[in-house]
């Protein structure tokens, strides 16, 4: 075979390969192309993304410091946000987290928890009147003519006190776990009642039920099966908040004057009832604090209700904060 045949088999060779090579190079760029186009024609999820920091300050109403986390756009629609027991601000912050991009989110510490000043109980009343007229004030410093509230525990008898005196500022409610019918109290407030029968009586077992390492943890994780969902520094950073001096004595105080909140019951019904407010209730069917039929009695009192029993417990945030979220966003309209 002669050397120009040789080269010339050589060269058409070499001109398959590139053809070969071509070829899948542009079969490879289709391929690349296609997936790509199909990417982009999936639905993206919507991912809440936090555009305003949260800000923690503290400002004085009635000669006291109050301490309270802040963020989203003063422009926007307020949720004020009212805790319960034990916690403080601190409770808000998986809705800071989802919410502050859309709302104007303000959380304070009531006097005696979480930042805020704790006076002496001998020199402040510890009661939910005078804790209802501070927060109407603290609102009143911030410049919030009207807002949303959000009332958890301990915040619905400050949050219905608030809403009575003053209803042109409410534009809505949300309860979650806040009872306000006196069969929403649970079975576990026998020695509570008890208590407010006869305090001096009742003092030391009162302290146990409602202020130990074992209630604190129970409030969180009540009956819920899934224990391994819930952080253990929820209730051990509670019980050592519990267990600095003085606490037990301003707990004791205001729990006694809880009593008063039982006997408001009906003014808070009769007013939900005359008013119609938009009202969002979330209940974790979870809790062991409170009767699980309670979120159909507001529904009873406001029929319009949207009422949510979810798989959590007390402090329903702990476990179903991105639900929640969803509930807030689909209730409180961005713009009002």
């Amino acid at each position: 075979m002669s050397v120009l045949i040789v080269e010339r088999i050589v060269e058409r060779i070499v001109e398959r390969i590139a053809i070969v090579s071509s070829l899948r190079g542009i079969t490879l760029m289709i391929s690349m192309t296609l997936i790509s186009a199909q990417l982009l024609a999936q639905p993206r999820r919507k991912e809440h993304v936090v555009e305003h920091l949260t800000f923690y300050r503290t400002v004085q109403v009635d000669g006291l410091s109050i301490f309270y986390r802040e963020a989203g756009p003063r422009s926007a629609p307020t949720i004020l946000l009212l805790h319960g027991l034990p916690s403080s601000s601190r409770m808000f912050e998986p809705l800071f987290k989802r919410l502050s991009d859309r709302y104007h989110l303000v959380a304070p510490d009531y006097p005696g928890f979480g930042h805020s000043d704790w006076p002496d109980p001998k020199k402040f009343a510890y009661t939910f009147d005078h804790y209802a007229k501070i927060m109407n004030r603290f609102t009143e410093a911030l410049g919030l003519s009207h807002y949303t509230l959000y009332m958890q525990d301990y915040g619905g008898p400050v949050g219905f006190r608030m809403a009575l005196v003053h209803p042109e500022r409410i534009d809505a409610l949300i309860v979650q776990d806040a009872v306000a019918h006196n069969e929403g109290l649970g079975a576990n407030w026998k020695p509570r009642r008890a208590f407010w029968a006869d305090r001096a009586a009742n003092e030391n077992a009162l302290r146990t039920n409602l202020l130990s390492l074992q209630t604190t943890r129970t409030r969180h994780v009540g009956n819920d099966p899934n224990v391994e969902q819930y952080d253990p520094d929820l209730w051990t950073d509670e019980f050592a908040f519990l267990s600095q001096p003085g606490q037990r004595d301003i707990q004791s105080e205001l729990f006694y004057d809880y009593r008063t909140n039982v006997d408001a019951y009906p003014k808070w019904q009769a007013w939900m009832r005359e008013k119609q407010p938009r009202l969002l209730v979330i209940w974790g069917k979870y809790d062991p604090s409170f009767d699980l039929g309670e979120p159909e009695r507001y529904r009873k009192d406001v029929p319009k209700a949207q009422v949510h029993v979810l798989d959590a417990g007390h402090f329903a945030l702990d476990t179903a904060a991105g639900k929640i979220a969803a509930l807030v966003r689909g209730f409180v309209p961005a713009i009002l």
